[in-house]
Parts: structure tokens; sequence; C-alpha cells
């Protein structure tokens, strides 16, 4: 009888962690993946809902995005957008014709019962995406930005106003009355589930709202796989996003060093770029074993290398992860 591959969980926002997804998708032998994905982003706009992070993770997988933004679908046309523009609609948010028929069917599977996880499902069908992407709640749990403009909804924040506002704090939905889904807890404890990793994507908006989940951190040390973090920091610089510009504004030098502690009590081992050795032997002190490899993702090719570095780290760890709760 066949063995069949091992499962391996990926906690992710969207267009970095997708990379890294993407990578780990095109291995040979690729392991049975779920990606928990963040939904503090998603939000309902022009009556529509709206989920970018899952669509970009879905598109990706798909072969569908598009390849000059990393978000949203390729070949894309805006007559849509054009005529509400038109007619007086908000523009702010722009939403393709094809990007339109997935939040249009989403809503219908939504109106008809489906939860979230399986109106997902059913999109990725449709797509041919054979990996498992979990919205990280069934339940809306949105994620708001305390500006020096005052609290800002996410996309408000990071669309609309381009992340220009400084942020003061950050408030995250799952906080409230959100729970892991059933099919995020079986993911999590799977016996032999050879790793869990924290994609490269931003700490504080992309991973924190789905570590706010509550019973999830606690899922994540009862889970029987080592936890790695990919450093989304390179040379105090992020790859993509504000992740810098939100750390520095919150009072925290970028640093992969940073990311490491923030992560802290989570983790069993850590990703650096090869820019950032001289971080090595700070992070080592927050009894961490660290790998040292080129982060940045600009092909397939380097996808797959970095997601084959990270497993192969993982299968070198032991999960010896704390009872502390780490940075929020």
């Amino acid at each position: 009888m066949t063995r069949p591959n091992p499962g391996v969980v990926v906690l992710t926002g969207g267009i970095g962690g997708a990379k890294l997804v993407l990578g780990l998708s095109r291995l040979p032998g690729a392991p049975r993946l779920t990606a928990v994905v963040n939904t503090g982003d998603d939000f309902e706009h022009l009556g529509l809902p709206i989920c970018p992070d899952l669509d970009t993770l879905m598109y990706t997988l798909a072969d569908e995005v598009n390849p000059q933004t990393g978000w949203g679908r390729r070949d894309e046309t805006w007559t849509f957008m054009d005529t509400i523009g038109q007619l007086g609609g908000d523009t702010w948010f722009r939403i393709g014709d094809r990007d339109l028929a997935t939040h249009i069917r989403r809503a219908q599977l939504l109106a008809e019962g489906q939860t979230l996880t399986a109106a997902t499902q059913t999109l990725c069908t449709r797509l041919g995406v054979r990996e498992r992407l979990l919205p990280m709640t069934d339940t809306p749990a949105p994620t708001r930005v305390i500006t020096d403009q005052g609290s800002l909804a996410f996309q408000h924040y990071f669309v609309r106003d381009r992340a220009e506002p400084v942020v003061r704090a950050l408030e995250y939905g799952g906080a409230q009355d959100t729970a892991p889904t059933a099919a995020i807890l079986a993911a999590l404890g799977e016996p032999g589930l050879a790793a869990i990793i924290i994609a490269p994507s931003n700490p504080y908006l992309s991973i924190d709202p789905i570590l706010a989940v509550p019973g999830l951190r606690a899922a994540l040390r009862k889970a029987p796989a080592p936890v790695v973090a990919v450093t989304p920091i390179v040379a105090g610089a992020a790859i993509k996003g504000p992740t810098a510009k939100i750390m520095r504004e919150l009072g925290i030098e970028p640093s992969a060093e940073a990311v490491a502690a923030h992560y802290g009590g989570l983790i069993d081992g850590f990703i650096v770029d090869e820019q950032d050795r001289n971080m090595v032997c700070a992070i080592e002190k927050l009894d961490l074993p660290v790998r040292i490899c080129d982060t940045i993702m600009l092909s397939v090719n380097d996808k797959i290398r970095l997601a084959g570095e990270t497993l192969a780290f993982a299968a070198s760890l032991s999960p010896k992860r704390t009872e502390t709760t780490g940075a929020q």
C-alpha cells in the first residue's frame, strides 16, 4: 500500500505567503498542504463578501493570479468598475470583471447556507486547486487599525488610505466570539504531521489575526509537528507591504530578530535571510535554532527552493514549545 505524503500546515496571509505555499505545492513528492488563511482582511463591499487573502491563495495555486500584482486574476478587464464609477459608486477597491464572478458565487454559496470553509472548498474545486485552503474562522473576525486618524477598518487603512496613516495599535476580531474550525483543529492535530510553517507574511496584519482566534495558540502548542517561521524582514526592510513601517510606528525596530521574538513560545525554529547572518547569535539567544538561506522569492524556482529548505529545516527539529504566549 502506498503511504500518503506527509501533511504540512501553513499559517499565511496573501501575496508573500502564497509564494511559499506555491513552492511547497511544486516540490517533488509535494506534501499534503493545508493553508490556514487570514480572514481579518475580509469585508463586505458593494454588497459582496470579499476575502482578499483566500482569493490570492486560490488564484495563485490555480495559476490564475495576476503576475504583475500578485493579487487579482490574470487577463482581467474592468468594465464593471468603470460602470460603477459612472453610476457614482465606490471605486477605491478595484474589483475586476473575472474577480467579480468569484465574489458573486461566494455570496450565493453563503446565502445557500454553506460556511465560509465549505464555500472556499467549492470555489477551489471549480478552479482545480487540490490544496486545502481553510479560513481561520467561519465567523467574521475583522481587523481594525488604530491610527493617528482614528480607528479604521482594515481595507480602508490598507487600500483606500494606502497604509499612510500612522499605526498606534491593532485590534483583532478573532479575540471575540470566534473559534478555530473543526477542520483546522484536525489538520493541526493530525498524527504524522511533518511541519507547521508560519509564512513570511506580515506578522501583525496577517499572522496575528489568526493567532488571535481563541484556541488557536493552544492547538499550535499541542500539535505533533515542529513549527517553523520564515522571516518577512530582510536587512531591515519588508519584501512586500508595510510590515517595516508598522513595526517602526509600534516602536519596534524592523528586524528578523524582532520577528523571531514576536513569535516567542510558539515556534521551534526560525529562518533568516543570508543578508541577516549578523542576527543569528541574537536569535539563538532566544533558544531558537536558526537556518540561514536566501528567502527572497522572485521566480518559481526560488519558491520551490525555499519551500524545500523550510521542510528540511523542520525535519531536523523537535517540538519544544513553551506555554508563554509570545507577543500579541
